[in-house]
């Protein structure tokens, strides 16, 4: 069964958008749903930054997992937007700059708000923004990621 993609989308692919794709992975994991893959990048991003030091403390504090590597930060290409189900970004202004692609979508779209960006906060912006990324999970999952149908053998 071929996989499909679910892309989170923020600036500088550091803080909301790897603790978006942390939890999800997470979450559909928890769900035994196993046909998408999850990942994240920035419009803004620089190439190779790591995940900022809250964004790890706040996925720790709440038992999601990193992964099995450590979160390198990438930039959005047309590639990643093109080869996704889904492209679902932080705000509505993302959204509107990639508004030339059908699959892209946001959290305002989704789930009626925005996840403002923490950067340069205290921990208690970063809980707050992963608690309303955790929140939206279930429309997301909804949303973008419904059962998909095993072809073989018809």
């Amino acid at each position: 069964m071929k996989h499909r993609k679910i892309v989170f989308v923020c600036t500088g692919n550091t803080c909301r958008s790897p603790m978006a794709e942390a939890a999800l992975r997470a979450e559909l994991k928890r769900r035994k749903i196993s046909w998408y893959r999850v990942s994240s990048a920035g419009l803004a991003a620089k190439k190779g930054a790591p995940m900022t030091e809250f964004a790890v403390q706040a996925l720790s504090e709440a038992k999601i997992p990193l992964g099995k590597k450590a979160h390198a930060a990438s930039s959005l290409t047309e590639n990643i937007i093109l080869g996704a189900h889904a492209v679902i970004c932080m705000t509505s202004e993302q959204q509107r700059e990639l508004s030339a692609f059908r699959n892209v979508t946001s959290f305002a779209a989704l789930c009626g708000r925005e996840i403002p960006d923490p950067y340069g906060q205290g921990i208690d912006a970063y809980r707050v923004t992963l608690r309303r990324i955790r929140e939206c999970l279930p429309r997301i999952i909804e949303t973008c990621c419904p059962p998909i149908e095993d072809k073989i053998g018809e």
